[in-house]
């Protein structure tokens, strides 16, 4: 079975969560997954983004910290790591996610 390691806790680091951040499909993505809790790679944005850009948008939220991938047979099934988070950098991803104004990605 495949795996999508993610960093430890007290590897996550500030910088890399703000670069992850900073690019608007990724921080739509994180909003989507802020609601929803858990997605499947097919049905995040809803077939906005091409597939093979969102593997490389999963891939730097995941090595970022921001991110967990659940495989599951076939599929992987992506998760905002929100708790982890919350311990490491106390209010950042609230904070983050209460400004933004990504609504709709384009591409």
């Amino acid at each position: 079975m495949r795996t999508y390691p993610t960093p430890p806790l007290d590897e996550v680091e500030l910088h890399r969560i703000l670069f992850a951040l900073s690019d608007p499909t990724r921080l739509a993505m994180v909003t989507e997954l802020n609601v929803t809790g858990e997605l499947s790679v097919g049905e995040q944005l809803a077939g906005e983004v091409p597939k093979s850009t969102l593997s490389h948008h999963n891939k730097i939220l995941r090595e970022s910290g921001l991110t967990a991938c659940r495989p599951e047979g076939t599929r992987c099934y992506i998760s905002l790591r929100k708790d982890d988070l919350e311990r490491r950098f106390p209010g950042l991803l609230d904070t983050l996610l209460s400004h933004s104004t990504v609504r709709h990605v384009t591409h």
